[in-house]
């Protein structure tokens, strides 16, 4: 799952910034968002708003952010947000097949 959420972010990430800046350096879950993509806060509302395009309401960038002293937003990495991403995910994946009466799906 990881893989795949790092490959969305990735994509996300070129068409906000551009190819031909992302192309220098390959992005990994250890890239930082301020010191190696130096994306800036416009950016940053940009990507939130194609991760909640992408994955609901529930993968909410900027209460993300809230939960971070400076220090932490400026440190920050790829990696961080496609963890975050994936517990996300895989906690709201039992309630989805529940609400669209899948008989395998458990309510705990």
């Amino acid at each position: 799952m990881e893989p795949d959420i790092l490959a969305e972010i990735t994509g996300m990430l070129v068409e906000i910034v551009g190819d031909e800046y992302l192309l220098a350096e390959e992005i990994t879950m250890k890239t930082t968002f301020n010191e190696d993509l130096a994306l800036e806060s416009v950016e940053f509302v940009a990507l939130a708003e194609l991760l909640h395009h992408r994955y609901g309401a529930d993968v909410d960038l900027m209460g993300f952010l809230a939960e971070k002293d400076m220090d932490a937003i400026l440190a920050m990495s790829v990696g961080e947000l496609v963890t975050h991403i994936a517990r996300i995910t895989r906690s709201s994946l039992p309630r989805a097949r529940v609400s669209a009466g899948d008989p395998t799906a458990s309510a705990g």
